[in-house]
């Protein structure tokens, strides 16, 4: 689907236009907003509107990186978004000119909904333009990257208190869960930090010039978010370590207390095999009280050897 606003000579606002007639001229600047677009709705981009085929292609095969390129009176820009839900990234593409700002993207963009909706309900027409949109849609995106982060590092000190007493097992898979997350967020925050920092030092974007400080407080958040992932992948290292040294103890323990049990049995096992040799010639098999005495010699060892273990610290 396709929705057009423009902003007349006289700061007013028209909806649904012909894209044909907001390219013959006549306004301020207009908004282009194709969501969701169907093939033929595609084609709007070759004619009348006649982008370069390069970025045309950019905007059907989605899912780019984001990135910056610069074209004869436009610039084109690849943006992502994330889903609140799953986390996927949801590409938006903008064509951004003195006199028109068109944006581009498959899927519902909230983000876009709620700016489009501010500009169309906003009475001082006269503070917008087209770099006023492209801000205020690309600051909502990098303000919804916060919950989802959040959210991670919420989850991380819930595994690290274990409150409800899970197993570690479980608790392991939720910090791996956890680490994939905080990896996609950076395969998205990282490089839109990237694009934000060319978009400050471009001496090309004429488009935006007199809101670098509005941009430079976007770069701000994505620095920040960018410090939080770090902080986070360091925590579940850390995390990750603390669980696989505390399994390892454990087994160390284990292992310790199964050693002793089978060094105690040693010369048990000694004597039993010694006097089940059964020769004729063995004098104890002959004594009266040779079988008690037998096991009252290996419960002897095995008490001695037990409180030798223990005062040893062996069963700490």
């Amino acid at each position: 689907m396709i929705r057009t606003i423009a902003v007349d000579k006289n700061d007013k606002l028209i909806k649904d236009l012909e894209i044909s007639t907001l390219v013959k001229g006549g306004y301020q600047w207009y908004w282009i907003d194709f969501y969701e677009p169907e093939n033929e709705e595609v084609e709007f981009l070759r004619s009348p509107l006649s982008f370069h085929p390069l970025a045309i292609e950019d905007c059907i095969h989605h899912l780019q990186r984001p990135k910056l390129d610069y074209y004869e009176d436009y610039a084109f820009f690849v943006i992502q978004a994330l889903n609140q839900k799953t986390i996927a990234r949801e590409e938006v593409d903008f064509f951004l000119s003195k006199n028109y700002v068109v944006t581009f993207h498959h899927k519902p963009s909230t983000e876009i909904d709620e700016v489009w909706n501010r500009f169309s309900q906003s009475i001082n027409v006269d503070q917008w333009d087209p770099s006023h949109v492209f801000y205020h849609v690309l600051d909502n995106m990098v303000d919804n990257y916060f919950p989802l982060v959040n959210q991670i590092d919420d989850t991380l000190n819930e595994i690290d208190e274990n409150s409800k007493g899970r197993s570690m097992e479980v608790l392991l898979k939720d910090l791996f869960d956890a680490r994939h997350d905080l990896l996609s967020l950076r395969h998205t925050i990282s490089p839109m930090r990237d694009l934000l920092y060319r978009i400050l030092n471009s001496k090309r974007l004429t488009s935006i010039e007199g809101k670098i400080a509005y941009f430079s407080d976007i770069y701000d958040h994505l620095l920040k978010l960018t410090e939080m992932i770090e902080a986070s992948r360091e925590l579940t290292t850390d995390i990750r370590d603390s669980y696989i040294s505390i399994n390892s103890n454990e087994t160390n323990h284990v292992m310790k207390v199964l050693t002793v049990i089978t060094t105690i049995f040693m010369p048990l096992t000694f004597i039993v095999g010694v006097y089940g040799m059964n020769f004729q010639y063995m004098p104890e098999l002959g004594w009266k009280y040779g079988y008690f005495g037998a096991l009252v010699l290996m419960l002897l060892i095995a008490i001695g050897m037990t409180v030798w273990f223990m005062k040893k610290g062996w069963f700490k």
